[in-house]
Parts: structure tokens; sequence; C-alpha cells
């Protein structure tokens, strides 16, 4: 961005939500990208990047408000990064994101969908949700949060959105000297906490969660749902889009500590089979311990795509698909395309990886046979959703 343009203000009229937080406008010729301002607004906003295309900017004043917008619970909203919506009521939370989950599958699978993004219990008033944070350490020791699109840190009394088992840690009102991020995992069944200001080095504890009818060990601050309600929310809709049966296989892919794997080889029963695949050492050491009463689990570790192409499965009756935020792509929908499936779950919390793969699937003649959005992280711009996908006829 040139100097003339640093802290330029603009006044706009606020178009159609976009994917990432922000809503679209324009000037001059060009998008720009409005941050904590909703559809059908006016405001003066900020100019906070600049490229050729398009530009950022910050709502700092709002001339006519949409009747959405409502009081923002947290003081710091605005400079830390981390929440996108606190300015909008959660009705109207849930219709931006239906928004955006519609719009990415039309523009990137060519499919008009219509979207409703469902309440899930376990966060009221849309705070006191998130059981898994982590806080970002400033030169000082300071435990904050980072700024949006930047690396500053914005030290924080507390973090709204957080479970009560992690605001009991009472992460910012400790000095954190010479360490450059505090992860918290807390348990919302439980209510057990881990906390480490070493990521990634070997954990030495983790904690419990309870869902899909069994408990579940997730070593130091791995992956686990952060909603409360998210882990029973996501088993019974991949469940309710499986329709698994008595005998069939399954395979699950990016399995993590194993919860849609438990969840399938109950359903399943004796005489069925489930493939669980999944990459980080950690994760498949915790599957095995929490899924060692399943004798008809078969665990891999292993990137998909590699682990595919070396079983050389002809046929998995069922398939869960739930792979981070960058997708599944192009190379294992082409190796999953090759065995004879019934039906797919995709579990996706990335709306535009959703719709590119939905799109190499519909390429290969898949058929989208139904969609549901979840709301596992109010507040922000963030979506789950969990497509059903089936193969075209023989």
């Amino acid at each position: 961005m040139s100097p003339s343009d640093a802290g330029e203000l603009l006044e706009l009229e606020v178009g159609a939500v976009a994917h990432g937080g922000s809503c679209v406008a324009r000037h001059d010729g060009l998008v720009v990208f409005v941050r904590h301002a909703l559809p059908g607004e006016r405001v003066r906003a900020r100019v906070t990047e600049r490229s050729k295309r398009f530009l950022r900017a910050d709502c700092v004043e709002v001339l006519r408000a949409a009747p959405e917008r409502v009081p923002v619970p947290c003081p710091y909203a605005g400079r830390c990064g981390g929440c996108d919506w606190q300015h909008a009521s959660l009705p109207a939370q849930r219709t931006l994101k239906a928004a955006v989950v519609a719009e990415q599958l039309r523009r990137l699978g060519g499919l008009d969908v219509a979207v409703d993004v469902e309440e899930v219990p376990g966060a009221p008033d849309g705070l006191g949700w998130r059981t898994r944070v982590t806080y970002s350490v400033d030169a000082e020791g300071r435990a904050g949060f980072l700024s949006h699109r930047s690396h500053e840190v914005v030290p924080v009394d507390r973090c709204l959105i957080a479970h009560p088992a992690v605001t009991a840690l009472d992460v910012p009102g400790r000095s954190w000297p010479g360490s450059r991020q505090v992860e918290v995992a807390a348990s919302a069944a439980s209510g057990e906490t881990y906390l480490t200001t070493r990521p990634g080095e070997p954990a030495p504890g983790g904690v419990h969660e309870t869902a899909a009818g069994r408990t579940w060990w997730v070593t130091g601050t791995g992956f686990w749902q952060v909603h409360p309600g998210a882990a029973d929310a996501l088993v019974d809709a991949v469940l309710a889009a499986l329709e698994p049966r008595q005998g069939e296989s399954a395979l699950d892919l990016y399995a993590g500590a194993g919860l849609f794997t438990g969840a399938l080889a109950d359903r399943l029963g004796p005489g069925g089979r489930v493939t669980s695949v999944e990459s980080d050492r950690v994760a498949v050491e915790d599957a095995r311990t929490n899924l060692s009463d399943a004798p008809t689990v078969r665990l891999y570790r292993g990137e998909v795509a590699a682990v595919l192409r070396r079983l050389r499965l002809r046929r998995a009756d069922l398939v869960v698909l739930d792979p981070p935020r960058r997708g599944a792509g192009r190379e294992v929908v082409d190796l999953l395309s090759r065995i004879r499936v019934r039906r797919l779950a995709y579990v996706a919390c990335d709306p535009a990886a959703l719709g590119r793969d939905v799109g190499y699937f519909r390429d290969r003649g898949w058929g989208l046979a139904g969609l549901r959005a979840f709301d596992l992280f109010p507040m922000t711009h963030h979506v789950e959703c969990v497509a059903t996908l089936v193969p075209p006829a023989p």
C-alpha cells in the first residue's frame, strides 16, 4: 500500500458478505473488503491494505446501521483478529454464513444449493464455547491474540468466547516471559485442562472428551472440535448422511483420534469393517487407545493419498472425509472415484475447499445428495458443513 493510501477514510455503501468475515463494497472501480460492517449499511472505513485489484478496510463509523447490528460485547472486538461478527445478531451471523457456503458451492462447485446454518447447543449467547485456545505472547510476556492479518499481539484481560474452564486458568492474568505462545485445551465434559508453552513438543498429558457414547483421550492440545456440542452434532450428521448398514465396510480419512471411526464401528457391528487413516503420529496413538475394544477397526498412519495408493482398495461402502482446512484435493478425489462406494460424507471447515472438492467430485459424475451446515464457531466467520455425496450409477 502506498503511503498516500495508509489510513485513508472512505465512505462506502456495503454490499454482500464475502468469504473470510468481510463484506463487499466498491470504490473507484475497486472491490473493497470491509470488516466490521454488515450488508446494507453505509459506513466510513479506514483503508488497511491495497493491491492492484482490491482494497481492505475496517469500518470505523456506521452512518446507516443494518437492523441486524447489535452492541459489541467484547472491548477488544475490532482490534483482536479472532472474532468477525460480534456486531451482528446470532441469527444474522448464521444467515451470513449460509450465504457464504451457498456462494462458494455455486462459484467453485457449480451447484445451486439452499443452505441453512443450524444452531448447536453449548454456546449461550454465542459466548463461552471455545475449549481450545492459542494465546500469543508479546515481548513483555503479556498474553493476547494477533491483530487481523498481522503479527501484532493485542494483550487482553479475558476472551469472551473462551470456555469457562479455559477462562479459569487466567492465562491473560499471568506473565509468560520467554514464551511465544500458550496453548490451552479444556474438556467441557470432564473439566480437565491442559496447558503448554511449548506447542509441537511431546505432550505428557491431555484431556478426556465424551461423544458418540464413548470416552476419548486426546493428548496435549491435539485436534478435537472446539465447540462443546460439535462432536455429537457431527457424528449424528455423518451417520444420517451415510445410512450405515450392519456388516458394511467403511473408510474414515483424516480420522484424528478416531471419533467417526468409533461411531461407525459401533453402528456396523461385528460383521463390519472400518479402515481409518490419519497422518499425525500422536493422534493415531490416541485412536489405538480409544478404539482398543473395536476389533473390526484397522488404523493406518500416513498421508491419505499415499495410504490409499498403497491399500488399493476396491470397495468401501461408506467413506468419511474430514480433511484439514485446505480440503481433500484433486488427488484424493481421484483415488476415491476408483473405489466402489455407496455413500460419502464430507465434513468441511472451509466452504471454499468444500466447493472446490465438490466440483471435483461432480466432474467425475458424483452427485450432492444433501448438505447441512452448523454454527460451531459463533462470533467468527467459520462454519462447519457435512455434505452427502453419491457416486454415479454403475
